[in-house]
């Protein structure tokens, strides 16, 4: 029977328990006590928002009419199950039906989501570096001769491509994004960023209950003053730089990452809101917080994943 039962390792003999109020269960082993949370509808609520959201998405890109209403719907559906979800485990949490075990599960949990990310955005670096340096220099004729005088003899390839090998279907953007400009403005803010949500960690640690809700504050503003540049960045980009999604490789795979990537610093943001008011309510404590760390390995990820755009897509 223990064999059937993969975590932790070396379990042997375990048996469970139930609580006749709550419902709670755990199983008592060789390494104490495992909470084992009742089965919870919230997963499939936000799969069906996530997969509305996507659909609204695709429809708006689309010029469909009703695409910006699915989109908000599918949005409304995330918020929904994010406050549903968090609200559950924050309650969990309360009741002190955590322990090492559980903490150690959530930890691990967190850093193979960070992994899944990094896959995800390995994938829009792939695309770029395709497209950088085999795509591109192959229809310019760099790599193999024939391929540029067979299909585009007047093409000449070139990065940041403002002129694509057919500049009739695709019009280039008249100029590039430069990177010492919002890019760089950006990237200060970020890392600046980086460094007060150590500050409140630390804080947290010493059980400094100001300088942790100054410090909170400070990452969340930063936050938001980085959106709010990208979304300037993004308007100038549109109506006077003429790079839109429809540029060619260059404006896609630019607005793929940068959009992606400032998904997830809202997403990030409105993290960052729920640690904070977890914060004022005196939910933490200097030995238990993973909540707070779990969200700022989150934020330093994003941090990282903003230093290889502003290199790879702003700068080289």
């Amino acid at each position: 029977m223990s064999q059937l039962w993969p975590f932790p390792i070396g379990l042997i003999d375990y048996m469970r328990s139930s609580n006749s109020i709550t419902g709670e269960k755990h199983i008592m082993g060789a390494h104490g006590t495992y909470y084992i949370p009742k089965p919870s509808h919230w997963p499939l609520v936000g799969s069906i928002g996530l997969t509305t959201t996507l659909v609204g998405a695709g429809s708006w890109l689309h010029s469909d009419w009703y695409g910006p209403y699915i989109f908000a719907l599918g949005l409304g559906i995330l918020i929904f199950m994010m406050f549903g979800w968090f609200g559950q485990v924050i309650y969990e949490n309360q009741k002190g039906v955590f322990d090492l075990q559980v903490d150690r599960s959530f930890r691990w949990g967190m850093c193979w989501f960070i992994f899944s990310e990094v896959c995800f955005f390995g994938a829009f670096f792939g695309a770029l570096f395709y497209a950088r340096l085999s795509s591109v220099p192959e229809l310019g004729g760099q790599l193999n001769p024939i391929t540029h005088i067979t299909l585009w003899p007047n093409f000449t390839a070139s990065w940041p491509l403002l002129k694509n090998p057919n500049n009739q279907i695709f019009f280039g953007a008249q100029e590039a994004m430069e990177a010492w400009g919002l890019a760089a403005i950006n990237t200060l803010i970020l890392l600046t960023s980086g460094v007060t949500i150590t500050w409140a960690h630390w804080a947290l640690k010493l059980n400094n209950r100001r300088q942790l809700i100054v410090g909170m504050i400070c990452t969340i503003a930063l936050g938001m003053l980085f959106l709010t540049l990208q979304s300037y960045e993004y308007h100038e980009a549109y109506t006077k730089m003429g790079l839109t999604l429809d540029a060619g490789i260059y404006g896609t795979t630019f607005f793929m990452l940068t959009g992606f990537h400032g998904l997830h610093v809202t997403i990030g943001t409105i993290m960052l809101i729920v640690i904070l008011i977890r914060c004022i309510k005196g939910h933490f404590t200097p030995e238990r917080h993973f909540a707070f760390e779990g969200v700022a390995w989150y934020w330093h990820f994003v941090d990282v994943v903003w230093l290889f755009l502003f290199v790879f897509v702003y700068w080289l």
